[in-house]
């Protein structure tokens, strides 16, 4: 059985959201706290004020997390469509789906997938980092699933023929939607030889925005690869308007608003006021954990170094207090040409595309590379071991 909850979103519009049948043991809110905090959210704290002590716990405060981000920053999450199907053929992966009497079919390109038991990389727009020798790669068209071309995109593409074009997803949700589709129909048709349990996702900039919240959003992912996904994806809010208040020239939810339709239009309430959100990036990577996390920064202003450095360290201590420290790194480099791939970062992408996708195992401890950030400026919490 399912059960579901009804989020406030705008004043004449609810979020219905989905809860696995687990979830009935969890206490999960529908309204959510709008206090200003300059520093990040307690991750290990429900927002009723009760502690967060046990991995169990965790579990259920990451519930009231997704509730929240779907409910002020993302949209809603749908699940799998009441009608599904797909085909795999010369190296094309398609799928249609329906719901409420519409559908939409949508495809995908893999390459390759020679072998058996093959892991695979979903890459936005196509890959900018070098995918190995062993690993397939799915090249995922994500703007033909919910467009990105500014304000006047907002509600087109095939996720909102489906759902409709006032659904309240952005498009990063409508993208990672997709994502769940596509290993939907890798589990449904043979002859692609694609483990199905070795999936990892890719983009770069604003695609690689897509890439954490779908590492965020679908747990069957098992490793998220975000490169250089600034403001919106690794940088958290908080610390990205305190850059901004130094004069640094950095992307925040004030401008992100206005430049496209990523985000939920629920999202606007907060973007001058981001310190009222209930959650903050440090918990995107939470809700990735314990899964493999690999960020991928760059040292410009605009994606902001210090932040993005900050905030993925909050997310370590989370999957320190989940006693996996090493399944999440963040690399940053020096500044060079966006999406490009410096040589720098090779070894630390090897070492979690060989650990969590070819099995292969070695070392990923320790893998914490920025700018100069001092999380514990940012925070006023201690992680705990949770037990």
């Amino acid at each position: 059985m399912k059960y579901s909850i009804v989020l406030p979103l705008l004043a004449t519009t609810v979020l219905a959201v989905p809860l696995e049948p687990r979830q009935d043991t969890c206490k999960v809110p529908t309204t959510f706290p709008t206090t200003a905090n300059s520093k990040l959210p307690n991750p290990f704290k429900f927002f009723d004020g009760t502690d967060v002590k046990t991995k169990a716990d965790y579990d259920c405060k990451n519930k009231e997390v997704l509730a929240a981000l779907q409910a002020q920053e993302l949209g809603t999450f749908p699940p799998k469509p009441s009608t599904f199907s797909a085909t795999y053929s010369g190296g094309t992966l398609s799928f249609t789906a329906g719901e409420g009497g519409k559908s939409i079919s949508f495809s995908v390109t893999i390459k390759g997938n020679t072998g058996t038991s093959v892991p695979a990389i979903i890459a936005y727009g196509g890959a900018s980092i070098p995918i190995p020798s062993g690993v397939a790669t799915i090249t995922f068209n994500n703007d033909q699933m919910g467009q990105q071309s500014g304000q006047s995109s907002r509600g087109k593409g095939k996720f909102y023929d489906l759902y409709g074009s006032g659904h309240s997803a952005g498009a990063l949700t409508a993208w990672a939607w997709g994502v769940d589709r596509v290993i939907d129909a890798l589990e449904a048709t043979t002859g692609h030889n694609i483990d199905t349990k070795r999936v990892g996702v890719t983009g770069c900039s604003r695609n690689g925005k897509g890439a954490f919240v779908a590492a965020a959003l679908v747990n069957r992912i098992a490793l998220g690869i975000p490169q250089e996904s600034g403001s919106g994806g690794a940088a958290c809010w908080r610390i990205s308007d305190s850059e901004k208040a130094k004069g640094k020239n950095i992307q925040t939810s004030s401008q992100i608003v206005g430049e496209n339709v990523w985000f939920s239009p629920a999202f606007n309430a907060f973007s001058t006021k981001a310190s009222t959100l209930s959650t903050d990036h440090h918990q995107l990577a939470g809700l990735v954990a314990p899964r493999g996390l690999i960020v991928i920064e760059n040292e410009i202003d605009w994606l902001g170094p210090v932040s993005t450095t900050a905030c993925m360290k909050a997310g370590r201590l989370i999957y320190k207090a989940l006693g996996v420290p090493d399944n999440m790194g963040f690399t940053g480099s020096g500044n060079h040409n966006h999406c490009s791939f410096p040589s720098n970062q090779q070894s630390d992408l090897t070492a979690y595309i060989n650990r969590f996708l070819l099995n292969t195992g070695g070392s990923t401890a320790n893998i914490e590379k920025g700018p100069t950030a001092d999380v514990a400026s940012y925070i006023d919490w201690t992680a705990p071991t949770l037990s």
